[in-house]
């Protein structure tokens, strides 16, 4: 699924791609959204037949860009967004689904956000694990650290994916 997203946005910025610097803003904004980040943004890099490591790089730093808003921020947002009517229900939503993750993370607090985080399966990933961090009161630092590593960790099994294995298909 992440790779027919990630083709889908490829076609959505199609425009930008005819430059180089055009191809590297596109895997930069896939990687900071949320569902699709690294994961998709490497996928995209190898669609767009970019250098491995540079993608890498671009990737990287476009899935850590929201973590720290999201471990410091989310939770004042979502109080704030829960108070009007027609985005308390989209909040409650996105919490629970949150919170029926959350024991993948709870047992091994940091260790388990760094797995949570680091293991690309569907659901998981640093938007969804910085945000279950963010309502089990985790400290803000060490989630940071963990998840940033857990990104690391999944760039590096999903360039071999991306890069390797899938690439083959997809080039």
């Amino acid at each position: 699924m992440t790779e027919k997203i990630a083709k889908f946005m490829v076609n959505i910025f199609g425009a930008w791609a005819g430059t180089i610097l055009g191809k590297y803003l596109i895997i930069f904004i896939v990687s900071i959204l949320p569902i699709l980040e690294l994961r998709g943004g490497l996928i995209a890099a190898s669609i767009l037949n970019l250098p491995m490591w540079q993608s890498f790089g671009v990737c990287l730093l476009g899935n850590i860009v929201p973590i720290p808003f999201i471990l410091w921020f989310i939770t004042p947002l979502f109080d704030r967004l829960k108070k009007h009517k027609g985005l308390g229900s989209l909040v409650l939503k996105l919490e629970n689904k949150a919170k029926n993750k959350k024991e993948q993370i709870e047992n091994l607090k940091y260790i388990g956000l760094f797995l949570f985080v680091g293991i690309p399966l569907p659901g998981t990933g640093a938007w969804t694990g910085c945000l279950i961090a963010s309502l089990l009161n985790l400290d803000k630092k060490k989630s940071l650290l963990a998840a940033i590593s857990g990104v690391i960790l999944a760039g590096i099994i999903m360039l071999i994916v991306s890069y390797g294995i899938l690439g083959h298909f997809i080039n």
